[in-house]
């Protein structure tokens, strides 16, 4: 996120990280990149030593399961995926520390540049290494991340004011003129959620993409393994399909790519939704989050 979370302090930040991860850290400073979870660069003496971040719980997400997907990354990294790159455990084994409204976790600092535009043969032989290593034992199950009722719910969401803030009448109505759209996706999108039973599951990364990606001197890098979970192959191959690699070439099947092609449009809607629904000042994370709405209502 661009800003700060509201109502955490670096002293804070600070405290999690020397007393449960690494004693030589000196101070953290917040790092104004990605979208949706809150980053801190922490230094110790030297320089830049750990990758910090604090996730943002969501109601389908208890930390038991972000705490699965971190050590299951921990455990391919050790089995020999030299690109996953791992949080750190703590003091206790763990790999997330419950903090404010989500949980903290480290990572080691990797000097590098965003991983784009996306490299398909290294993205591609990279996932063919996930998909085929042998999922680490306790990892999270995918299972829908909306509702059958998110029409209904996001409908009467629009029957009263959202805001107060610069983008509420403009969110609302964009969502009010799609409802008839998003009856009809959310039908096929747990339509076929039933289907992904009948299809092999894998160890996927869920974001595979260059956005998630980190060119350093030791090579192309992964990052971001929150999402780490078991499902269908084509949950990552989305990605790569996208791309422009034809899905035959991938051996993938068309409508698992089109269940987690909804999955994403239905989910950030839902979620923007509920931004906007409440109160927000204009920043630049707001900006960002409407244009994202916009995009996934609009989008063929």
């Amino acid at each position: 996120m661009r800003e700060p979370p509201l109502g955490v302090e670096l002293g804070g930040v600070l405290s999690v990280v020397q007393g449960q991860v690494d004693g030589t850290v000196r101070r953290v400073e917040h790092l104004p990149v990605g979208f949706g979870a809150h980053h801190w660069i922490a230094y110790d003496d030297r320089g830049p030593r750990l990758f910090v971040t604090m996730d943002v719980l969501r109601p389908l997400d208890p930390p038991e399961r972000l705490e699965a997907a971190y050590a299951g990354a921990a455990a391919l990294h050790e089995r020999g995926l030299e690109f996953v790159v791992a949080s750190l455990p703590t003091i206790t084994g763990s790999f997330t520390v419950p903090f404010a409204h989500g949980v903290l976790s480290c990572t080691p600092w990797r000097d590098g540049e965003p991983g784009g535009p996306l490299d398909v043969a290294w993205t591609t032989s990279a996932l063919a290494r996930l998909h085929a290593a042998r999922a680490p034992a306790g990892l999270p199950r995918w299972r829908p991340l909306v509702g059958p009722d998110l029409a209904e719910t996001t409908a009467t969401l629009t029957t009263r004011q959202w805001g107060p803030g610069p983008y509420a009448d403009r969110a609302r109505d964009a969502v009010r003129r799609h409802l008839g759209d998003l009856t009809r996706w959310t039908a096929r999108y747990h339509h076929l959620a039933e289907a992904a039973h009948d299809r092999g599951w894998v160890a996927t990364h869920g974001e595979p993409g260059a956005h998630n990606q980190l060119l350093t001197d030791e090579g192309r890098l992964l990052v971001d393994w929150e999402s780490l979970q078991l499902a269908p192959a084509e949950l990552d191959l989305r990605t790569l399909v996208d791309a422009g690699v034809g899905a035959d070439t991938l051996h993938a099947d068309r409508t698992m790519l089109e269940l987690f092609d909804l999955e994403w449009r239905l989910d950030e809607i839902s979620q923007y939704a509920a931004w906007f629904a409440a109160p927000h000042t204009g920043s630049e994370d707001d900006d960002i989050a409407f244009g994202g709405l916009l995009e996934e209502l609009e989008r063929t």
